[in-house]
């Protein structure tokens, strides 16, 4: 079994670079928005997870692309592009969750 920080680099790599890259950027400005503009937190989290469902829509259509090139495809190779097609909308919606709790954060008190 692979060290977590192999697992966590490989999950990024399979995710496809550039979408989770944007991802990455977009997570790194939720920080800087909530200590500095506190109000583009919320924006910021759903473009977060749009480029997520975005980048899985473009890998799902890689797989659809791939099934129509090829007349017998396995399950298993549909599977494991499903399932890697499915990181950056993930990564996106664990994004959008931080936004929700620096949101709560934020919030005046009663």
């Amino acid at each position: 079994m692979l060290p977590l920080k192999a697992d966590l680099f490989t999950l990024f790599v399979s995710g496809g670079p550039v979408g989770m890259i944007v991802i990455t950027l977009l997570f790194i400005a939720l920080f800087f928005a909530a200590w500095k503009a506190p109000a583009w937190v919320k924006e910021i989290g759903i473009s977060a997870l749009v480029v997520g469902v975005f980048w899985t829509v473009l890998g799902w259509l890689q797989i659809l692309d791939f099934m129509a090139g090829h007349d017998d495809v396995a399950h298993n190779i549909v599977a494991g592009g499903v399932k890697v097609s499915l990181i950056p909308a993930l990564y996106g919606l664990i994004v959008y969750f931080v936004s929700l709790i620096l949101r709560v954060i934020h919030k005046p008190r009663i």
